[in-house]
């Protein structure tokens, strides 16, 4: 078994329970906010129980050109209250509705304490009554409400706009229609099936939440998977990226009725599929990734193959996305449209390319890398417009990169085994994965007790940062630019609901 040294403070490497100091609930808030002031993002904040009727509070936040991780915890009664964050720190307003909703302490100053996951107020204990949604009164104000059951094959979410006319005053989001408890099955299973739930926290980011897992879990049994699967890993990230971009990417061709980039950019998605269906047997990428390693290699007429196969892709990728952002229609629909300022990414804590494209330089993968992006370069795409057509082009470059990425490391592969087996969790600690997955940083928590049983499991998509930001980026637009405002994000329900 490989040894790897544990250095607190990075993703990836845990702490003891004894290194993750506790402090009163107002030296706590104190200390968080500090963190923020210095320039901490909040990657997540959680609470479980401690002890009959007492829940620990833990707040993380990330320093992401140091690469450093803030973790800070405190203790509340289960049915008492802590002063909110979010009022200084906007991102923390769904991490602290949750909180109260499963968990019971109350974020005393929180400006809209409404369930987050339930359809019902319990016991009307956040003032807000069953089913209340923001509303707008005046003249030629109106409401319009959209799902939870939408046409086609979706998952189900409620969207509640005020409407002045076409405008948009104010669109208010409601999820939860997936939720499936994922984070207490992960503490109750074996294993084995710890893997499959990561994996379907988020069918289309099945790789990114398994490479969160796995790398949880080796980095509290203390190994490191090999040279070989690392990389493996990394090719699987990115075809699960490249898939996903250039599918939203034909999908936006679609919603302003350009079908030639449509129909092309369809075809190219599939493309990656089926590398990934090469590499792993299934099209999402499951059954590839497994603590401290992979399952399949590439032999060297698979790599061959590979390589052919991206230089197509390359090709095909440019081609017609140079005729898709040439072409008047798609420009005069995408500029302008579904703007998000890259102050309100920020304060909104906003990840992946719906940060990037609003000016916002943060990728896990270049900030706080692991595996084998410890040893490579990622040039961040950033773009400043923050509207439709940055998001579009942040995910073509993105594509373009990791396009080249794939050639370069299949060219190199390194050689060697594809699994080093984990040993037995060390207790009483914490570990915290960030994974950069196709829509954003992928963050997974997990801790264990003193006898070394994983005891707590929490995991942040990146659509439980954006999907308030979806909201935002719609005030003062048109109605009718939603379908492809909503798809220029492409939030998971699923990941959100866990």
């Amino acid at each position: 078994m490989t040894s790897v040294k544990a250095e607190p403070g990075r993703a990836g490497q845990p702490w003891t329970m004894g290194e993750v100091t506790s402090a009163s609930p107002a030296a706590w808030r104190e200390a968080v906010l500090g963190e923020h002031g210095r320039g901490g993002r909040l990657v997540g904040l959680f609470a479980w129980p401690e002890g009959p009727g007492a829940r620990t509070l833990v707040a993380i936040l990330s320093f992401d050109r140091r690469g450093r991780l803030a973790i800070h915890r405190t203790r509340v009664p289960a049915d008492g209250e802590f002063t909110s964050l979010t009022p200084v720190i906007p991102g923390a307003q769904a991490f602290e509705r949750e909180i109260f909703e499963q968990q019971g302490p109350r974020p005393a100053g929180h400006p809209w304490l409404k369930p987050l996951l339930r359809h019902e107020d319990p016991e009307g204990a956040t003032g807000v009554a069953t089913g209340t949604f923001f509303r707008v009164e005046g003249d030629g104000v109106h409401e319009v409400a959209v799902g939870p059951v939408h046409a086609g094959i979706i998952e189900p979410g409620h969207f509640r706009f005020q409407c002045a006319g076409e405008e948009v005053i104010h669109l208010e989001i409601h999820l939860g229609y997936q939720r499936r408890g994922v984070e207490a099955l992960m503490v109750s299973a074996s294993p084995a099936r710890r893997l499959a739930l990561a994996e379907s926290i988020a069918g289309d980011a099945s790789v990114s939440h398994a490479t969160a897992h796995v790398e949880a879990i080796e980095g509290l049994s203390g190994v490191e998977a090999p040279p070989r699967a690392q990389a493996i890993r990394a090719l699987a990230l990115e075809l699960e990226r490249l898939a996903s971009h250039a599918g939203d990417l034909g999908a936006l061709c679609g919603d302003v009725g350009y079908l030639p980039g449509a129909a092309w950019l369809g075809r190219i998605r599939g493309d990656f599929l089926n590398l990934l269906l090469e590499l792993s047997g299934n099209r999402l990428g499951r059954g590839l990734i497994v603590p401290g390693g992979v399952r399949f290699d590439l032999d060297d007429r698979l790599r061959a193959d590979f390589a052919r196969r991206i230089g197509a892709a390359t090709r095909d990728l440019e081609e017609v996305c140079d005729l898709a952002f040439s072409e008047p229609s798609v420009l005069s629909r995408f500029e302008r449209t579904g703007v998000l300022s890259g102050q309100d990414a920020d304060l909104l804590g906003v990840v992946g390319p719906a940060a990037r494209a609003s000016g916002c330089s943060r990728d896990a993968r270049a900030d706080h890398p692991s595996g084998l992006y410890r040893f490579a370069h990622i040039a961040v795409t950033t773009a400043r417009e923050g509207d439709v057509m940055a998001r579009a082009m942040v995910r073509r470059l993105e594509a373009s990169r990791s396009l080249a990425f794939l050639a370069e490391e299949i060219d190199q592969l390194p050689g060697g085994p594809l699994l080093e087996p984990p040993g037995p969790l060390r207790p009483d600690a914490l570990v915290i994965t960030l994974v950069e997955g196709w829509r954003g940083e992928t963050a997974h928590l997990a801790a264990t007790d003193p006898e070394g049983s994983l005891a707590v499991y929490r995991v942040v998509d990146p659509s439980f940062h954006n999907w308030f930001a979806l909201a935002v980026a719609m005030r003062g637009g048109q109605i009718s630019d939603f379908p492809l405002c909503n798809k220029s994000f492409n939030l998971s329900y699923a990941g959100h609901d866990r």
